[in-house]
């Protein structure tokens, strides 16, 4: 019988949970029954709980509040697309409610499932059932009504899983996309997952992870690597001797923001740092507004990859007290997620002050975003997330940054661009957001592609490798024939009778084809403006705007 859960017993089930979703990412991706690659929910689940499992493993766990708090942070930082949005929304909750909890009984464990969902379900707009919620929040409901009779904890989640996996297999009724396709929903899926995992491991059973590399290198070749490869200079250590009112999780965020390799150990006398950072100084000085400093050790590991390799210390290492230039800050900056050389240019070109690679099949992380932000020089700045799988991960920034950051609901390049091009027909930076989410919804997209797996989607039945037409999240037209396709989308773009019709040719796209394909969409619309982009993109053949 487990009547406690500590903070070391919630550590290795989550580590548990980590492993049951690696093994089974594959087949929760299978689930998916969008047609298109999307940055598929087990892989997005994956990396957002291996976040978690990467900080946990790196410290010493001490609470449980502190271990659920850590755990917190590290998914809402990892989160990726929605499913890896609304996973670290639940265990965010889970988090609060364990706030300065040693260990929990049953009772309070399923409470804090429980207040998960409140979390989730409070952060998401228009919450849909047949969903990852509708099943967390009817586990949490069950753990709480066993939990109330019940002290063995195994027991409780036993039961609760019992009720999930019921509640699972009505998300097919529930939805009708997975009514059409006959599949139970990804998300909830992947959560149970995660449950059945941490409950393997109050049974005490461990699993191992399906292997995926067998090759071990003896040794490895350092003189593969320049100096070039090494983002952040000095390796920095010390000892804080604790000021016990101290909040260390804001110094955590400091040091996520001007390095990597975090690593913040705590008891009740003291904070042990390690990071890597081009500012030693400046870490050191934030370092002083929690307690005196000892041990401290300062490594320039360039000099360190010189020394190991037998060649001679890099001449243009950084003095970390020397000299910096800042950039100008201005009234406000964009960042701005894309995929493709071509429209990278389009970007910048209309100003954009930061890139993130990203789009369809690549949903950066929380993270990721947040570091762009950062990175820019304005008070205020706009994020156009461009792809409607990234709009919730961008939102989580709101609350990460000591910056104004808004989010432009942007759910397609085409609608990323359209938006840029009002900036400057906003007189008044309050009007900027609302500008350009009104150019936004304006732009009507084309995606087409080719379709990556067998699905059923608005009510069709759609074949591996036939090309396919999505006029935003819509299926116009599919068909094996690459020319009938196109032209459905040019009658279909003829009725909205545009001004301005933009086309971005994919990766594998020849200027050949390209050109006939703005020459068969011309003929359709003879008054409308075309413009042709290279945009290089991975996925979509074409992006296809009209206006």
């Amino acid at each position: 019988m487990t009547q406690l859960i500590t903070g070391e017993l919630f550590k290795k089930m989550l580590i548990n949970a980590a492993a049951v979703v690696e093994n089974n990412k594959q087949e929760i991706n299978d689930l998916n029954v969008f047609p298109i690659p999307d940055g598929d929910t087990g892989t997005n689940m994956r990396l957002t709980i291996g976040a978690a499992e990467k900080a946990l493993d790196e410290m010493s766990v001490g609470t449980l509040g502190h271990a659920a708090d850590v755990t917190a942070g590290a998914m809402l930082r990892g989160a990726r697309g929605n499913s890896g949005v609304i996973l670290s929304l639940l265990f965010r909750g889970f988090a609060k409610r364990l706030k300065d909890v040693d260990a929990a009984d049953s009772l309070t464990f399923a409470y804090a499932l429980a207040s998960g969902v409140d979390s989730a379900y409070k952060a998401v707009m228009k919450p849909a059932e047949g969903t990852i919620l509708t099943v967390s929040r009817m586990t949490a409901n069950s753990a709480v009504s066993y939990a109330g009779t019940e002290d063995d904890v195994v027991t409780v989640l036993e039961k609760a899983l019992e009720t999930g996996y019921a509640a699972l297999a009505e998300t097919t009724s529930q939805n009708d996309v997975l009514k059409k396709a006959g599949v139970v929903d990804a998300g909830a899926k992947g959560y149970l997952y995660i449950l059945d995992g941490m409950l393997k491991a109050l049974k005490g059973i461990f699993i191992e992870r399906s292997p995926t590399d067998t090759g071990i290198a003896e040794k490895a070749d350092f003189s593969r690597f320049t100096d070039e490869d090494i983002n952040f200079t000095y390796c920095t250590e010390f000892i804080i001797g604790r000021n016990r009112t101290s909040e260390t999780n804001r110094l955590r965020d400091f040091l996520d923001r001007r390095g990597d390799s975090v690593v913040v150990v705590e008891d009740d006398e003291i904070i042990k740092v390690h990071v890597h950072s081009n500012e030693p100084g400046a870490i050191l000085t934030e370092a002083l507004n929690y307690g005196s400093l000892h041990s401290i050790k300062i490594d320039n590991m360039r000099d360190q990859h010189s020394e190991t390799i037998g060649g001679k210390t890099a001449p243009d290492a950084v003095a970390p007290d020397g000299p910096t230039t800042p950039e100008e800050m201005k009234d406000f900056g964009i960042v701005v997620v894309c995929a493709g050389q071509g429209i990278e240019e389009v970007f910048r070109d209309l100003g954009a002050d930061h890139m993130i690679a990203g789009g369809q099949t690549m949903n950066p992380s929380t993270e990721d975003i947040l570091d762009k932000i950062e990175k820019t020089p304005a008070d205020t700045v706009y994020v156009l997330p461009n792809n409607k799988n990234i709009i919730m991960t961008a939102q989580q920034c709101v609350g990460l940054s000591t910056k104004r950051v808004v989010v432009i609901p942007t759910r397609s390049i085409p609608q990323g661009i359209a938006a840029m091009l009002t900036i400057e027909e906003a007189s008044e930076a309050d009007n900027i957001a609302a500008s350009m989410s009104e150019a936004a919804g304006r732009v009507h997209t084309v995606n087409v592609t080719l379709a990556a797996r067998d699905s059923v989607y608005d009510g069709r039945d759609i074949r591996e490798g036939e090309y396919l037409a999505l006029l935003e999240d819509s299926l116009l037209t599919c068909s094996p024939d690459a020319c009938a396709v196109m032209d459905s989308v040019a009658t279909k773009l003829e009725s909205f009778q545009p001004k301005f019709i933009t086309i971005f040719a994919g990766e594998d796209v020849d200027e050949d084809e390209a050109s006939s394909v703005e020459s068969r969409l011309g003929a359709a619309s003879p008054d409308a403006e075309i413009a042709l982009v290279m945009g290089g993109q991975p996925i979509y053949q074409f992006i296809i705007s009209a206006e």
